[in-house]
């Protein structure tokens, strides 16, 4: 195998994605400042500041565990042949493509599960638990795990099923098709997100009247948006962590405020926050967002299509017999490089509209009241305030807090 090219290509790419991503996270955590912002001494003094410190620290140590050993494992995989070995035994037994990809992916599917298990819960139950954070029991995490799981199996099935009938019926150009497919999946999913997807693991309750509500109106009627669905998420039940999001399109657009945000922010901070989702909904950021998204699945589409027409890729990973789920674990392996410029193209145009966002509320209701729900949260959920500048460019979709107060001050 050493003699493919595309074998030499898949581990460099493999190695160099480690690497980076090691060195990333190495000058992230030597980026941590000793001294807090005059601003935010208030809400990190010094206990609290070391905290969060510790807090950076620990799931650091957790996230290079994890990343090593799927490197590691990945490795193996590759090296060994045991991907191609593990599909030329399937190919054996049945000659349908659906069958014989839902088989190879089911094995590698349940290998990555139980090595991910005890790492999901070593956080959870060690490290949330250890700063305050964690409120799931053990029958809740179960629970989630399960659902988790038959929720990727029934997505997954469908999409691959799919994916394979458009490879069939339509061959050489099957990407435009899975394009179109993919598009109208992540459509649906992002229209009907808060009323099908997030009930299978949280309680979503109306907002109810009362003060707030009443706030909320006068709020709706100023700006002339109408804020019909807002909903409490039960996100207490899991962690004291607290966010709110944006999800739907049309008459589905919802706002979810986390009962911990509730709990921790005044009327006032509140209001704040939902003006500034709402600022996403106003500046089109869920539309021009899609528009992306979908130009982006577009992309991989057509060089999916490429690595299936590449019969040497299936060889590189040890497979006698070119087959689909071969092409599509090479090209999972070999899109990473693009995958990270695309990821920070994303990240980028993400933070321009968070900042659209933070004006939109500041111009609408109160740039201060903002000011002070960020500074809030960021003290509650143990944030790191001086995350290393190259480090958030390529992983943040927010921008950094000091720099939202200060963009929110001019």
């Amino acid at each position: 195998m050493f003699d493919n090219i595309w074998f030499i290509g898949i581990l460099f790419l493999v190695t160099f994605n480690f690497i980076f991503s090691s060195i990333l996270e190495y000058i992230n955590d030597k980026n941590w400042k000793n001294h807090v912002p005059e601003e935010l001494k208030k809400f990190y003094p010094n206990e609290k500041y070391q905290k969060a410190r510790d807090y950076k620290l620990e799931t650091g140590k957790i996230s290079f565990l994890s990343s090593s050993i799927s490197f590691v494992i990945t490795l193996i995989l590759i090296i060994s042949g045991i991907y191609g070995t593990v599909s030329d035994g399937i190919t054996k037994i049945t000659e349908s493509i659906f069958t014989q990809s839902v088989l190879f992916f089911s094995i590698f599917y349940l290998l990555n599960y139980i090595i991910s298990l005890p790492i999901k819960f070593y956080s959870t139950f060690v490290v949330e638990e250890k700063f305050g954070f964690n409120k799931t029991t053990k029958r809740l995490f179960l629970v989630d795990q399960i659902k988790s799981m038959l929720l990727s199996v029934l997505i997954g099935g469908i999409l691959l099923f799919c994916a394979i009938q458009f490879f069939i019926i339509f061959e050489k150009n099957f990407w435009i098709y899975l394009w179109m497919g993919l598009s109208i999946f992540l459509i649906f999913t992002n229209t009907f997100y808060a009323s099908l997807i997030v009930p299978i693991f949280n309680k979503l309750e109306p907002l109810s009247d009362g003060e707030l509500r009443r706030k909320i109106n006068e709020y709706s009627k100023m700006i002339g948006y109408s804020l019909k669905n807002i909903f409490i998420i039960d996100g207490s039940k899991r962690s004291t962590k607290a966010n709110a999001f944006f999800s739907g399109l049309g008459p589905k657009k919802t706002i979810a405020l986390y009962d911990t945000l509730i709990e921790n922010h005044t009327d006032e901070e509140l209001l704040a926050v939902l003006a500034h989702e709402v600022g996403h909904y106003k500046k089109n950021h869920v539309f021009k967002g899609l528009t992306l998204s979908i130009a982006q699945i577009g992309l991989m589409c057509f060089l999916f299509q490429l690595c299936l027409n590449e019969g040497e890729i299936s060889f590189a990973l040890g497979g006698k017999i070119p087959t689909f789920h071969l092409g599509l674990i090479g090209f999972s392996l070999l899109y990473s490089p693009i995958g990270l410029i695309t990821g920070v193209m994303m990240n980028v145009f993400s933070r321009k509209n968070e900042y659209e966002a933070d004006k939109f509320a500041k111009d609408t209701y109160d740039g201060k009241q903002l000011s002070l729900a960020l500074k809030k949260l960021s003290a509650n959920n143990l944030s790191n305030l001086h995350p290393h500048p190259f480090y958030a460019f390529i992983h943040y979709s927010h921008p950094p807090l000091l720099k939202r107060l200060n963009a929110l001050k001019n």
